[in-house]
């Protein structure tokens, strides 16, 4: 029986590198690894459906959960997980010194449903009394003008949210004060430390204290499956985990190497034995039961940010092949 022949979407991360230079094959698939960076793939997929499989937007993804076709089928692989504290950024001008200066406040994010910024409207509202509805959000290209939401959304009327003109971007804004702040997963290229500045400038501090703290490292992206391709070959949820547990498992074993550098950061072995020792071995997790607070967490925000018209529970959320595995 020939293997199904399955093309992949995704960028070339450590984690995935495995799987595209054909290290680990998924069982039965034959596949065809299309490295792109996330906002083409999430653009192509979330729009035109071009691929088998795909990294998504976590966002995204719950948000087409309420689509009447359902389009897409997750499974509990996380190639992306970002702490977002250092991702907000102010004008310095805008007398923003403390999270709580940020009420009241116009706030760029390049589109509303973004991941990152959900993390950042919770993490602001739950842990520094910034609720989400006290700012208004503007929305548009970071770099480049008329960047539009990929899906269409229907907010609460207390969550305000305006477009910046056709000739604007977010990036430039900030800078000459049109907007206050920026919650976003890149940082802007007008970003000087000056001008521009990180809210929490010593940022590294602050997410690790967040981290022992809540003990949830953020999932940004999962990987989904279109849902045609999942219901004619069910199987295949269950073989795509494996497979990218089996290149994850690759990649922690090269974060151990110490004969030679395996990143190009000069103390790089050091910062690997700093996570290890506060986060544990397995500190990117995948599967659902070792994630399931980050994931509710993270439904909770998404709930409050407007964007679930109700709570989802985590069990909604993945192929249910991939909940629970066999033991001998």
């Amino acid at each position: 029986m020939a293997n199904l022949n399955l093309t992949i979407g995704c960028w070339d991360y450590d984690r995935v590198q495995p799987l595209m230079d054909g290290r680990v094959r998924p069982s039965g698939i034959d596949v065809t690894f299309l490295n792109m960076i996330v906002e083409e793939t999430f653009f192509r997929m979330l729009r035109n459906k071009e691929f088998d499989v795909s990294e998504l937007s976590m966002s995204s993804y719950v948000v087409s959960l309420f689509k009447p076709d359902r389009p897409f089928v997750a499974i509990p692989v996380f190639p992306s997980r970002f702490f977002r504290h250092s991702c907000i950024y102010v004008n310095a001008n805008a007398g923003i010194t403390k999270p709580s200066d940020l009420i009241g406040k116009r706030i760029g994010t390049p589109e509303y449903q973004m991941t990152a910024p959900v993390w950042i409207r919770g993490i602001l509202d739950e842990h520094y009394g910034v609720p989400v509805d006290s700012v208004t959000y503007v929305t548009g290209g970071e770099e480049s003008p008329n960047r539009d939401e990929k899906l269409k959304l229907d907010l609460p009327p207390n969550i305000r949210v305006e477009r910046i003109g056709p000739d604007q971007t977010l990036a430039q804004m900030l800078a000459t004060g049109e907007i206050d702040a920026l919650h976003t997963a890149r940082k802007p290229s007008t970003f000087d430390g000056v001008t521009v500045k990180r809210l929490f400038e010593d940022f590294v501090p602050v997410e690790q204290a967040y981290w022992r703290e809540t003990g949830i490292f953020p999932i940004m992206h999962v990987i989904a499956i279109r849902r045609e391709v999942y219901e004619a070959n069910r199987w295949i949820a269950m073989n795509l985990f494996q497979a990218f547990r089996e290149a994850q498992k690759l990649t922690y074993e090269g974060l151990q190497e110490t004969a030679a550098l395996k990143g190009m950061l000069p103390w790089f072995n050091a910062h690997v034995e700093e996570t290890f020792a506060m986060m544990g071995p397995d500190f990117w997790p995948y599967g659902v039961e070792r994630n399931r607070q980050t994931l509710e967490t993270f439904l909770r925000y998404h709930h409050g940010s407007g964007l679930s018209p109700r709570l989802l529970s985590v069990d909604e959320m993945f192929a249910p092949e991939t909940m629970e595995e066999f033991v001998i």
